[in-house]
Order: structure tokens, then C-alpha cells, then sequence
């Protein structure tokens, strides 16, 4: 019989993954006394003069039919909210366990949060981080301070490289979502809230492993249970949302999403807990609608997300929570987009939003067809930005071509406004 081998990395990702599970039937037990209100305020105390209080702004052009207010965490100093709660876990070590320097392992963004708070507390820190994590967080997280240790995979690849090389070097691991701590330091993101939109209804936050809305989660119900918090995440990483449909922990067996700051395979024991008790209802969104918001916080806010911390407006633009009559603050919580990724994105975006479309049409191959077409486009106010012929075509006549026409638009509505002018026209429109 031939016998099975498995790597180091494989077989510790498999105890620990195991691990997990084994104890998450005892989350509640866990929950009940690993958290007060008080350990918030204390974090908010901590905090001061580290973490600036970001501002609420409205935000009255992404859902005309809703008040929408922008929690914007992505103006937080390192450019997201991890800081906080990297920083107020940091700040609570003993001496023997700052002794013993850091590890973290991270999409980016908890990454420049233990960096910046390890710097400042005189602490040695190393963060492994995923092959695939864009440049800029990359040279950032060095920037603080850190060393960087990049691991092939996502972000789980990386959290069980942080574990073996804890365990083999005996450094202080800083989790970057499934630990009190943490969550606390994300829960002041709830203090602010309150103090600076009383009135609010409902609050939209996006989730990863789960840190950032269980805090919130925990301060805005304990403090106001009346309030409504809605999770969200992208549809190619729904771990939370799987989990608490199955009503226990689920390890997804991939992810894959332009939000790689929330591209996480299984949550955490404490937020999955923490989640199941004073989350409303998480839902997901796609890749194209995330492009759309991000573009549309560009546009229209002048704010730069990164996909993760635009899941929350893109929750709120695309109706996926009721928002509609509701003071509805969307948390924004990073700014740290590659600028090649930042690219990418407004493209699929603008095509999601109706402003950029490509026409398929075939024609006789004789003069004067594209001088038609273009004259049909023109009358209909469409903005021709490239044309490509081809008479070469298996799905056209031997005398006919197809063209392919990209157009600047308006909106959808505008989109089939020319469609219906190309056909009525007499151009065969393909799409």
C-alpha cells in the first residue's frame, strides 16, 4: 500500500485547523468571560493620541432613497482600523511577553497595525504575510518597523506559517481578529459611532475573520440593542456568513476575491460566537459590485477604499440590507489599494455603474456600415473610446464583419437607449 506523506506546513494546518473546531463548542463559555464593556472604554483610553477619531460624513449620492453616513476608517492613521485593535493588544502584554517580540500573520493591514504598535513599544516584531499581498502593504508594513515573512497562499497559509515559527521561536503571537483584546480595540470603532451620530439605525461593517464587527457589534447592542448591525461579506470568501447558516464553524477550501483584506477561509471561535449573538444578518457581495463602490466612493466621496473596506457601501448601493428610510452608517474600514489593483478595479466598475460598454455587432462588409453605426452612437450622445473590425468570424457571413465598439456611457438606461437605436437602426447588436 502506498502510504501517504504529508508536509510540516499541511499536517500543522490540519491540528490546527482541527483544534478549532474541537473548541468551538465551547465559544459561549469562552465568550461569557472574555469580554466586558468597560474593557472598550479602557481601549478608547489607551487609544487616545495613537488612533485618530475618524469623522462620519454623509454620503447622500450613493442610495438616493436612503441616508447613508461614512464611517471613514480608511483615513485611520496606517490607512485602517486594524491599528486599533493591534495596538491596544500590544499595549496590554507583560513585560515578559513584549520580551519576547511579535509575530502576526496578515492580509496587509493588521500587519502595518502590529508593526506601528511594536515600534512605538520598543518590541521586536515579525509578520507573515501572503505572497499574493499587494506591494504597498508590503513595503509598509517594513516601513514600521517590522521584519516580513511572505508565505505562498492566502491569508490562512500565513496564519499557520505565524504558528509553527511561534511556537519554534517562542515569540508573543498577536492575532489579527480572534482575540479579546483585539476585538475590544476595534470595539471603540462603536463608541465613536454613538457619540457622533446618536440617532443612527442601523450600522453596516465588513467582515474578515470577524475582529472588527464583533467588536462594534458588542458596544453599539450593549450600549443601544435598538440599533441594527449588518455584516458583509464578498461572495468569494463568505466564510461568516456560511458558518452562521450552518450554525457552526465552516472551513471554506478556497477564497478567492478582489477584497483581500476580508479573504479569510474559516472565522474565528470568539467572533463566530460573538457574531451569532449581536449580528443581525451578514450578506454578501460580488467582485463587480465592490468595484462599483469603490468607484463610487471616488467619485462621488473623493475617498480611496480598498475592496474589503468598501463591502459595507456596496451593501448599502446594491440593496442587499434596508437601508431605505434608515440613518444607515456604512464603516469604511481601509484605504490600503495597490494602485495597479486600483486600476483594474474602476474599470470593472464603470462597467458595473453603466459607464463603460462594449457593443458586439455584426455587419455587411461593404463602405459606409461603421460611418452608420458611428452616426447612430452620436445622435444618442454615446463617446466612442476604441473600435476593433473583424472579417475574420466563424459566427458571421463570408461577406459580413463584426465590430466591436467601446462606449463611454451614462447608466445602464443609457446603454439600452443605444442598443435599441442600433437595432431599430437595422445593425444586427449581438449583446
Amino acid at each position: 500500500m502506498k502510504r501517504r506523506r504529508f508536509s510540516a506546513k499541511k499536517l500543522c494546518c490540519k491540528i490546527i485547523f482541527s483544534l478549532r473546531r474541537i473548541f468551538s463548542k465551547f465559544a459561549a463559555s469562552i465568550y461569557k468571560t472574555m469580554m466586558e464593556i468597560s474593557e472598550i472604554f479602557n481601549a478608547a483610553a489607551v487609544l487616545k493620541g495613537v488612533a485618530r477619531k475618524t469623522s462620519v460624513i454623509p454620503a447622500p449620492k450613493l442610495n438616493p432613497g436612503a441616508d447613508i453616513y461614512l464611517k471613514t476608517e480608511n483615513l485611520q492613521l496606517t490607512g485602517s482600523f486594524k491599528l486599533r485593535g493591534a495596538y491596544y493588544k500590544i499595549s496590554q502584554l507583560s513585560d515578559e511577553e513584549k520580551a519576547r517580540g511579535v509575530i502576526a500573520c496578515s492580509a496587509g493591514n493588521h500587519a502595518q497595525g502590529v508593526a506601528l504598535g511594536a515600534t512605538h513599544n520598543g518590541i521586536k516584531s515579525l509578520i507573515c504575510l501572503p505572497a499574493g499581498a499587494p506591494i504597498s502593504k508590503v513595503e509598509a508594513t517594513k516601513g514600521y518597523g517590522a521584519e516580513v515573512c511572505l508565505v505562498p497562499g492566502v491569508y490562512d497559509d500565513a496564519y499557520a506559517k505565524a504558528i509553527e515559527l511561534q511556537q519554534e521561536h517562542g515569540y508573543t503571537f498577536v492575532h489579527p481578529f480572534d482575540d479579546p483584546k483585539v476585538i475590544a480595540g476595534q470595539g471603540t470603532i462603536g463608541l465613536e459611532i454613538l457619540e457622533q451620530m446618536p440617532d443612527v439605525d442601523s450600522v453596516i461593517v465588513p467582515i474578515g475573520g470577524g475582529g472588527l464587527i464583533s467588536g462594534v457589534a458588542f458596544a453599539i447592542k450593549t450600549l443601544r440593542p435598538e440599533i441594527k448591525v449588518y455584516g458583509v461579506q464578498s461572495s468569494g470568501a463568505p466564510s461568516m456568513a456560511a458558518s452562521l447558516q450552518e450554525g457552526r464553524i465552516q472551513h471554506l477550501s478556497n477564497v478567492s476575491t478582489i477584497a483581500d483584506g476580508i479573504a479569510v477561509k474559516e472565522p474565528g471561535i470568539n467572533t463566530f460566537e460573538m457574531c451569532n449573538r449581536y449580528v443581525d444578518e451578514v450578506v454578501t457581495v460580488s467582485d463587480d459590485e465592490i468595484a462599483a463602490a469603490i468607484l463610487a466612493l471616488i467619485e462621488q466621496q473623493k475617498l480611496v477604499a480598498e475592496g474589503a473596506g468598501a463591502v459595507s457601501v456596496a451593501a448599502a448601493m446594491f440593496g442587499k440590507v434596508p437601508v431605505e428610510g434608515r440613518k444607515t452608517v456604512c464603516l469604511v474600514s481601509g484605504g490600503n489599494i495597490d494602485v495597479n489593483t486600483l486600476s483594474r478595479v474602476i474599470t470593472r466598475g464603470l462597467s458595473k455603474s453603466g459607464r463603460n460598454y462594449t457593443f458586439i455587432i455584426n455587419l455587411d462588409d461593404k463602405p459606409g456600415q461603421l460611418s452608420g453605426v458611428c452616426n447612430v452612437i452620436g445622435e444618442h450622445n454615446g463617446n466612442i473610446i476604441s473600435v476593433s473590425h473583424e472579417r475574420i468570424n466563424t459566427s458571421t457571413q463570408i461577406n459580413g464583419c463584426t465590430i466591436r465598439i467601446e462606449l463611454e456611457t451614462r447608466d445602464a438606461k443609457h446603454i439600452d437607449e443605444l442598443r435599441e437605436a442600433l437595432k431599430n437602426s437595422g445593425y444586427k447588436v449581438m449583446n
